[in-house]
């Protein structure tokens, strides 16, 4: 048995993703896979670092701009990665999406132009919209058409490609020569790039990981690196990120903006210690989980080919799953509501996530398999008391 396999209570923590679901669904009490993040406790490790600290008992301000918080990261970097960060690149955030609105200020102005390929993460959309930014999604649903990119860069002049790599929610983990091909484009026409990393450990075994880091010294244009442990080791409730921003000016102009528009310079101390003991000493953890995801996609693949007869493709990157109901010919409005009402259990509706998202659910399969198998029969009974 995998300590993968141990189901804990979330209920009483409180939970997005558990004690809130009626925020979302309008009702209590319902199974979720929604919000990303995952069912499993953080490696031990992480707790006996925190337990470590907290019977110390001092919690003052505490600085993030040390040489432990920098070396976790751009050794884990160059270990998983091949990537050689510059320590004095690496900033503090409090989140990548804190950072991603920030630098959306930062390298545009208002009404300017963001691309993005589409579906995409949800507060990725809200983050433009919000800060006063036109978005344009790019449906890549049916694959990536560099030429259509390219026009788009040419005709609307975009300020920002926002790039999520690997992919959420298509799970697509961008090859080098992808990758290479996004930083041609925007050097091309002038365009900034902001890379949000932050599924980039979690791959299926055997799939070969890219960050946009490799190419700082490539790239011409205004660039950001977006991430955080908290995704690979479940720790976002401990609120650690960071940005790796190769440039000097547009490195200080964050910081101006982070420390002195945003008052925010002091790093969560239990944050820190959590990324620090992560990086430096669970990558096995990491290996272990990453396996056992595998085989909750392997046993979700099975089980929508037979019984639902779903032609699914495990993707090669992330714990959410994505799936196109098309073939089903039944209704979404009334899929959630059967799934719901009916059968309590809460999956992702794929229209959140834009151009693309419709016909889609995105199940997170970050749990224990037993929670997988249950919220997958009850996905199969819906469908099934729909077209009865």
């Amino acid at each position: 048995m995998s300590e993968f396999d141990n189901v804990v209570n979330r209920y009483g923590t409180y939970s997005t993703q558990w004690d809130y679901v009626k925020d979302r669904f309008g009702e209590e009490n319902l199974l979720p896979f929604t919000i990303s993040d995952m069912d499993f406790k953080a490696p031990q490790g992480v707790s006996d670092v925190l337990i470590k600290a907290t019977n110390r008992g001092i919690f003052g301000y505490t600085r993030w701009n040390n040489p432990e918080f920098k070396g976790a990261i751009t050794n884990w970097y160059l270990r998983r990665y091949k990537a050689r960060i510059d320590p004095s690149s690496i900033v503090y955030s409090p989140s990548v999406i804190f950072s991603l609105a920030k630098l959306i200020e930062q390298f545009s102005d208002v009404k300017d132009k963001v691309v993005t390929l589409s579906p995409c993460y949800d507060a990725f959309i809200n983050t433009v919209t919000a800060n006063d930014r036109q978005l344009i999604q790019l449906n890549i649903c049916n694959g990536l058409d560099y030429s259509e990119l390219e026009q788009i860069f040419k005709m609307e002049h975009p300020k920002i490609f926002l790039l999520c790599n690997p992919h959420n929610p298509l799970g697509i983990a961008w090859s080098k020569a992808q990758l290479e091909k996004f930083v041609e484009l925007c050097n091309a026409y002038h365009v900034a790039l902001i890379s949000d990393e932050i599924h980039l450990d979690m791959l299926r075994v055997g799939v070969k990981a890219n960050s946009i880091a490799n190419f700082f010294k490539e790239l011409t244009v205004p660039i950001a690196v977006l991430s955080s442990a908290s995704k690979s080791f479940n720790i976002p409730a401990l609120g650690c990120s960071y940005a790796l921003i190769p440039d000097e000016k547009d490195r200080l102009d964050f910081l101006f903006i982070l420390k002195q528009k945003n008052a925010l310079s002091s790093v969560p101390y239990l944050g820190m210690l959590a990324t620090i003991e992560c990086y430096n000493n669970q990558e096995k953890w990491l290996d272990d989980l990453r396996l056992y995801i595998d085989n909750n996609f392997n046993y979700m693949n099975k089980i929508l080919h037979d019984d639902l007869e779903l032609d699914y493709k495990i993707p090669d990157a992330t714990y959410l799953g994505w799936i196109d109901i098309t073939p089903l010919n039944i209704n979404m409005t009334q899929l959630q509501n059967e799934l719901v009402r009916n059968e309590k259990v809460a999956i992702m509706d794929g229209r959140v996530y834009g151009n693309g998202g419709s016909n889609h659910l995105r199940m997170n399969l970050g749990a224990p398999q037993s929670k997988i198998k249950d919220g997958l029969s009850r996905l199969v009974k819906a469908v099934t008391n729909i077209k009865v």
